[in-house]
């Protein structure tokens, strides 16, 4: 995998449990702080429905 530039969301500081976000030529790259080797590949389409989700609330508890 070519070198990525992640970022994670400003709410999390330095903290060490927090979600992080790499986007690539052709794929949306999705990883967890506490797993940085467990990446979770999307393509636009995926990205802007999970995106969608979490604006609507659908992950909520």
């Amino acid at each position: 995998m070519e070198e990525l530039a992640w970022r994670r969301p400003s709410a999390c500081g330095d903290g060490n449990n927090c979600p992080e976000v790499a986007i690539g030529p052709d794929a949306v790259y999705v990883r967890t702080s506490l797993r940085p080797d467990a990446v979770a590949q999307l393509d636009v389409s995926e990205w802007r429905d999970l995106v969608s989700a979490i604006r609507a609330g659908e992950f909520d508890a």
